[in-house]
């Protein structure tokens, strides 16, 4: 064991890294994975712990595994040499350096005469990205971290957030050499299918890759990130070397990287084609930008752009800014004066009414059966789970905002009464659900059935053909009962998930406002107080977390609803403190598409989920409309710029999508070490059916659409961002939030970037101020102040 001020490690004699703790942490968290858990839980995973490698060399693989780990022990430094035939690696673990950081250098030495080819040279930084198989929340939370990943030319860094988003976390940043990228390993448990709960437990096994990473001749879409290997000249010694520090929040983070060297990047994560995209660069002493330029792929062919750069006032700050001329992912590399290049990766769309308006019409015309398909009145793909009626309440949603399409809202009202009320529903009895799964039923179903229903409600008469809207609207609050009320359920399964917190957080209180305001007294009552009863027990249970525990045992679609529901629902308290773990959730990186909120499951990998990541950013959104804190409103924006990913058609880094077709996954994980072939890809979940195991059980094949949860999130899209844009001061300059601006010396002018743009907000502290409310309003003037 070695320590210095701040940090605490412990190199087991395999060689790999058994211990690293923040001295002062009241958990006394481990914040690498540890052998003896992965023997308790029976993972057989010992060969991917902190520090291990792998390597390909000339052909000839090799790893710790297979070799001797030589250590030696110093006052404050841990020296590991692994030797073989024709090469050694040797790693040095320091914290002599400097009294409150760890440094790690990694040499690989060519022992031959002759040139070594290096195809692979990957190392296992694993972070204690686990979800504890235990009922103890608390553990999840105190002693469990999300991992967000930059990677860059030279500046690649990653910062480890522990997931109660208290305290201190670990920044990792590169000092020397370069990385080519961050691949992760799943290793899991699910027993969904042996009625255990929570059934669901895993991690994920973080790989830095100085060289390679793919299969022989592998090919994907990605054109950003590089896939090379690298030569060792006859005798050469290469050399990394990492910095781990601690940080207390994202800015913290940002500002320790400056304090290493790295330049300070911020940008808009989503850019709409034809509008400014801005870009600020800070950078740290004895170096300036010299350069930048934004790639982009367009007819197939990588192009460049130079982008102007704008030194500010204060030293060492530069302002970029410039109109995309394509659509598509953008890669922004700025040239420092020593050589050195870093870049971020942000999203070029179409406008988002276009998106969600294309995506509806595909919806109608190509998925929606006649009453001559099977079933009749249905969206495809047919499933029992409830999420599947997303697309049918997108459909709607768009319709309220937009011009209503008589004919789109028909279609969704056959589905309604034609399909969804005699599938779910024995003889359509909203008081006899039928059992869809066997011997059982889901609540979680009621709740998106319940929206549909209420969202038909929303509609005139004369745009409805089956029933009034007043008829939906009785629907909607029977369905809610049943979602909420255990009494109204038979069997103990039913009676316990009708008092689980779900994606009804989203729209209850409207519901609750209209029931009243139609006097419907007696369904309004009754659903105040079965919610006001939930709320309580909720609020009650705040301090331990229970919420946070679904079929998984740590899941933002357990605490990302609570926190929406108790800020719904004025628990201020409880509100922070599930607040903060969405704040924890969801990442900061220098690519849009690494800023979603943290899930692994349906990708076995570090991923967007469009569903449960466009519910955990709605949860966010209500939380800073509650709490005025402005950073739930930055948080759920950067998670909205993936969610939109998995919806854009003009994607050139991934898998292509279809004019108006969704993927509900993005793996950000370049390798995914268990299927490279979905290294960021985006895909469904059903792509794992060929793979065997519980994902045969799950699905029936691998050809199902990937997007059969998805709709639900963007409804929540449309209802917050949908036609809201924000302002707020920064600096000498402004911040815009879902929009853009273009300033002068007098003014700013201020784009929305909201699909049915409306309201324009100014931020001043805690006070959210309309300053414009015009239906189709899309640019405004703000003056500018003079002192």
């Amino acid at each position: 064991m070695i320590e210095n001020r701040k940090l605490m490690m412990s190199v087991k004699k395999e060689g790999y890294v058994s211990e690293l703790v923040i001295k002062d942490d009241p958990h006394q968290m481990n914040w690498v994975m540890e052998d003896t858990y992965l023997q308790q839980a029976d993972y057989q995973d010992a060969d991917k712990l902190f520090g291990l490698f792998d390597i390909l060399a000339n052909g000839n693989k090799a790893s710790s595994d297979g070799l001797m780990a030589n250590i030696k022990e110093e006052k404050d430094k841990i020296t590991v040499t692994f030797s073989a035939k024709e090469l050694q690696v040797k790693m040095t673990y320091d914290l002599g350096k400097n009294e409150e950081a760890l440094f790690w250098t990694i040499q690989l030495k060519n022992l031959t005469e002759k040139e070594i080819k290096i195809e692979e040279f990957g190392i296992w930084i694993s972070f204690a990205y686990v979800m504890f198989r235990d009922k103890n929340v608390l553990r999840n939370i105190h002693n469990s971290a999300a991992v967000f990943p930059s990677v860059s030319t030279d500046y690649t860094k990653l910062s480890a957030v522990r997931r109660d988003g208290l305290g201190e976390n670990l920044g990792f940043y590169q000092v020397k050499g370069r990385t080519k990228s961050i691949g992760t390993y799943c290793d899991y448990r699910n027993l969904f299918f042996e009625n255990v709960s929570p059934s669901l437990d895993g991690m994920l096994f973080h790989k830095l890759y100085l060289a390679g990473g793919y299969p022989e001749k592998f090919e994907n879409h990605d054109w950003i990130y590089e896939k090379d290997g690298l030569v060792l000249e006859a005798g050469q010694n290469k050399v990394w070397e990492y910095v781990i520090d601690t940080n207390q929040s994202p800015e913290d983070f940002y500002n320790k990287g400056l304090k290493w060297k790295h330049p300070k990047m911020e940008y808009t994560p989503l850019n709409i084609i034809g509008e400014t995209a801005r870009i600020s660069v800070r950078v740290p002493a004895g170096v300036d930008a010299i350069a930048a330029d934004a790639f982009y792929k367009d007819d197939g062919i990588v192009k460049k752009l130079a982008i102007p750069i704008r030194e500010k006032e204060k030293k060492r700050q530069y302002s970029l800014f410039f109109k995309p001329e394509a659509m598509g992912e953008h890669k922004v590399v700025i040239k420092l004066s020593d050589g050195t290049k870093d870049f971020v990766v942000l999203n070029v769309m179409d406008r988002i009414e276009t998106v969600v308006e294309e995506r509806v019409e595909y919806i109608c015309s190509s998925l929606y059966h006649d009453e001559n398909g099977e079933p009749p009145y249905a969206f495809e793909p047919v499933s029992n789970q409830g999420e599947s009626l997303g697309k049918a309440n997108l459909v709607l949603k768009k319709n309220l905002f937009g011009t209503p399409d008589v004919e789109q809202v028909r279609k969704v009202e056959n589905c309604a009464v034609n399909y969804v009320r005699k599938k779910w529903f024995v003889d359509g009895d909203f008081r006899k659900p039928r059992k869809l799964y066997g011997d059982f039923y889901r609540c979680m179903d009621f709740e998106y059935i319940s929206h549909l229903f209420y969202l038909l409600s929303e509609f005139g008469d004369e745009v409805l053909a089956l029933h009034d809207a007043g008829t939906y609207l009785e629907w909607a609050a029977d369905v809610f009962e049943l979602r909420v009320n255990p009494d109204l359920h038979q069997e103990e399964r039913g009676k316990e998930e009708a008092q689980m917190l779900g994606v009804y957080f989203l729209y209850f209180n409207q519901l609750l406002d209209k029931l009243k305001v139609k006097g419907m007294t007696k369904k309004y009552a009754k659903i105040q107080s079965l919610w006001e009863q939930v709320m309580d027990r909720v609020d009650k249970d705040a301090v331990t977390y229970k919420a946070a525990i679904t079929e998984h045992y740590y899941d933002n679609a357990g605490f990302g609803p609570t926190a929406g529901a108790l800020c719904e629902s004025n628990r201020g308290e409880s509100t922070r403190r599930y607040g903060e773990l969405l704040l924890a959730n969801i990442g900061y990186s220098n690519d849009f598409r690494a800023q979603n909120p943290d899930r692994w499951w349906e990708a076995l990998t570090y991923m967007i989920h469009s569903l449960w990541g466009g519910v955990t950013a709605a949860a966010a959104y209500k939380v800073f409309l509650y709490l005025k804190d402005i950073r739930y409103l930055e948080a759920s924006y950067r998670a909205t710029a993936g969610i939109l990913y998995c919806y854009d058609t003009h994607a050139t880094a991934t898998s292509p999508l279809e004019k108006g077709m969704a993927a509900s996954t993005y793996a950000v994980a370049g390798p995914h070490i268990n299927r490279p072939d979905l290294s960021r890809a985006r895909f469904g979940q059903s792509t794992f059916y060929k793979d065997g195991g519980i994902f045969s059980k799950l699905f029936e094949n691998d050809s199902q659409s990937p997007d059969w949860d998805m709709g639900e999130e963007m409804a929540a899209y449309l209802e917050n961002f949908g036609d809201k844009t924000f302002i707020m001061e920064k600096g000498d300059s402004i911040h815009v939030i879902n929009g853009s601006y273009e300033e002068n010396e007098t003014e700013y002018q201020i784009t929305s970037f909201a699909p049915y743009s409306k309201e324009f907000y100014f931020i001043s502290g805690n006070d959210i101020i309309l300053i414009e409310d015009k239906k189709d309003l899309r640019r405004i003037i703000l003056k500018k102040e003079r002192g």
